[in-house]
């Protein structure tokens, strides 16, 4: 008696299972892969999906952020389902927007908790279509052991830092390290240049490209005298490689400890201290230096959400990764475990993660200040002035042209581009 029943209970754990198994979907989410994203979004998904019983497959994605927008708007515009949430930077809700889901029915209101700023760009048309997930802004990585040695100080200039550079990069080779470079940063012809260069411009006091009017604005002395300062460091105090580099290739060089200082985003700042790291315990963070007291320091916001595409045949699902892999539980965890800044302004007080990013604090206040690339005003055409931009920049920077020509020749292709300043 005792083993009939037995059978029959095995018989319907079995077929529980079974059924179990056959309603489990599989949801597939694509991340970036720059420092500990790729692996620190496999350990949330799976998390995720160890939760709800639910599975989960993450895509990897292109480094370059310009190839990963390609590859989704090829995905996305044929409508097809081969993944469901998308990483998606800062600057392409308007972009994309008209293929993701409206997340609204499911938050239950939890977008309030967020950063108002980020809300509102993630905003298309009325709908909210992805969740912040990590806070960005440039940031200068400096060797404080080797400014020490040498007796400087943290520079609050462009010139400033330029001499600084100079100095200790020279006096680093003649002590028997040729390889010591003084400044690495993002000079690859894609939007991490737009990154960059922006930054100069605007703490030059040369405006941001496009106004947030839709004025053309980038055709003036300013801009040019920021683009002549960041060219005279190629070969000097930066190597010609810089160039080519993206994120990774800057951080390559910094955290081997061949260079004194490193424009890059704040995921560098955990890689640095890393149990592997040469630099582990050297490096200091500052904000980026400023070009004139018109333009101040400037830093270019950046960050990373999480969306749902409209094409999915799981939204329920899908959109309960999101609000998973955006919540404040998992936003600690990768703020402790990779230097991600939250999107939520009550992480900025938690103990925790300040005395693991002490910059963080001031991050804050950074993040107020970020200089926002000109999404609003170009709308669905942003990719294509930033890809005037960056070229016209990458070509000052190579020598091939002067700053002025430079500046007039993008000024006359962004105006045609917004055909009478209607961008829309």
């Amino acid at each position: 008696m005792k083993r009939t029943r037995c059978s029959r209970l095995l018989l319907a754990l079995a077929a529980a299972a079974m059924a179990s198994a056959a309603s489990a979907a599989s949801i597939k989410i694509s991340c970036g892969a720059v420092g500990q994203e790729l692996e620190l979004c496999k350990r949330n998904a799976e998390a995720w999906a160890a939760k709800t019983g639910n599975q989960v497959q993450v895509v990897a994605t292109p480094n370059d952020s310009s190839e990963r927008l390609a590859l989704y708007q090829q995905v996305l515009s044929a409508g097809s389902d081969k993944i469901d949430v998308f990483q998606i930077d800062v600057v392409w809700p308007g972009l994309l927007g008209l293929h993701l889901l409206d997340l609204k029915p499911y938050t239950q209101g939890v977008e309030g908790q967020h950063f108002a700023s980020f809300i509102a760009n993630n905003t298309h048309a009325g709908r909210l279509v992805a969740m912040p997930w990590f806070a960005n802004a440039g940031l200068l990585f400096y060797r404080k052991d080797l400014l020490d040695k040498y007796g400087q100080k943290v520079p609050a200039t462009w010139d400033e830092l330029a001499a600084t550079a100079k100095k200790v990069q020279d006096a680093e080779r003649a002590a028997g390290n040729d390889k010591m470079w003084g400044y690495v940063w993002q000079g690859r012809a894609y939007e991490g240049l737009t990154c960059n260069a922006l930054e100069w411009v605007a703490s030059h006091g040369g405006g941001t490209v496009v106004d947030s009017d839709g004025r053309i604005s980038v055709r003036n002395a300013n801009a040019a005298a920021a683009l002549r300062t960041a060219a005279s460091w190629v070969g000097t105090i930066s190597p010609t490689a810089v160039l080519n580099y993206a994120e990774e290739e800057s951080r390559g060089v910094f955290q081997a400890g061949n260079a004194v200082f490193m424009r890059n985003w704040p995921y560098a700042w955990s890689l640095a201290q890393g149990g592997d790291s040469v630099i582990k315990g050297k490096v200091g963070i500052a904000v980026l230096p400023r070009g004139t007291a018109m333009g101040g320091n400037a830093a270019t916001l950046g960050g990373e959400s999480l969306a749902v595409s409209k094409y999915t045949r799981n939204p329920v699902l899908a959109a309960d990764l999101v609000l998973y892999m955006t919540s404040a539980a998992v936003q600690k965890e990768r703020a402790l475990s990779g230097s991600f800044n939250p999107t939520l302004p009550a992480l900025y007080r938690d103990a925790e993660i300040l005395k693991a990013n002490p910059f963080m604090g001031e991050l804050y206040g950074v993040f107020n200040r970020a200089v926002a690339r000109p999404t609003s005003a170009t709308g669905a055409r942003y990719n294509q002035v930033s890809n005037e931009f960056w070229n016209a920049v990458h070509e000052v920077l190579a020598g091939k042209v002067k700053p002025d020509d430079a500046l007039s020749r993008l000024d006359t292709s962004l105006n045609r581009l917004s055909r009478g300043a209607k961008w829309n």
